[in-house]
Parts: C-alpha cells; structure tokens; sequence
C-alpha cells in the first residue's frame, strides 16, 4: 500500500471515529418550596458535576423555575445565587416564569443577572420537550 493511500485511509478512519454530533439538550424545572433551598442548590451542584464529567460538548442544561421554585433565581438568595451565576457563565441557561414572579411579588430587578424570563413556565418546560430537550429530574 502506498505512503498517501495509508495517509488517506488512516485520516478516514480518524475522521469517522470523531463525533460531530451536537449536544445533548436536557431541561430541568424548580417549582417547589424548599425551605432554604437545599434542593435546588443540590440539583445546581448535580448540574455541575454533570458538566464536569461529560463535558459542555456532550450536554447542554436549562432550567425553568417557576411555582415557589423561583425563589431560587433570586439575586439575594444566598444559598443559591452564587451557584447558578458560575453555572450561567459555564453555558447553563436559568429561566424565571414571570407569572411566578409576579405572584411572589418579584420584579426583574429582584432576579438574578443571569436569568432570562419567560411568560409562563410550564408551557415553557413542554415547549423545550416539543423542540427535542429531554426532560431530567434530579
């Protein structure tokens, strides 16, 4: 076999074995009461470590609060704001329901930097499942 056909061949079966798939897209919700949030500083901390053993290349996290799990996107909420800041800036994406925020008597300026909102978060949740984002619950 020639030098440039062993080339070729080795290239190709590099270039087969790499995978080009995109991520996969997971979605998770917070909706319920939880105290001092050690729920969902939990599921922050289980997102974190899923990122770090499989890679931002290989999953994609958002999260959808709503219901009384809005409260764990708040800017002052101690237990968790920090958390979902360093996991923002590591491609995670935070959604706040604005309903829920509404009926919590939060404004936008109550929320965390990193949150987007969203009119209501359920449908957004079913939404995200529509468009191919598998749903898990830690």
């Amino acid at each position: 076999m020639s030098k440039l056909l062993k080339t070729v061949s080795l290239f190709m079966v590099l270039l087969t074995s790499v995978s080009w798939a995109e991520p996969v897209d997971f979605v998770v919700q917070f909706t319920r009461a939880d105290g001092l949030n050690n729920g969902h500083r939990r599921v922050l901390f289980q997102i974190d470590r899923v990122l770090k053993e499989l890679g931002p290349e290989k999953v994609r996290f958002t999260v959808v609060a709503y219901e009384e799990g809005i409260h764990a996107l708040r800017a002052d909420n101690a237990r968790t704001a920090t958390l979902v800041t360093d996991l923002a800036n590591r491609g995670v994406i935070f959604k706040a329901c604005r309903i829920s925020m509404k009926a919590s008597g939060l404004t936008e300026d109550d929320m965390n930097m990193a949150a987007d909102f969203v009119p209501a978060g359920a449908p957004e949740v079913i939404r995200l499942q529509m468009q191919g984002y598998r749903y898990w619950k830690p």
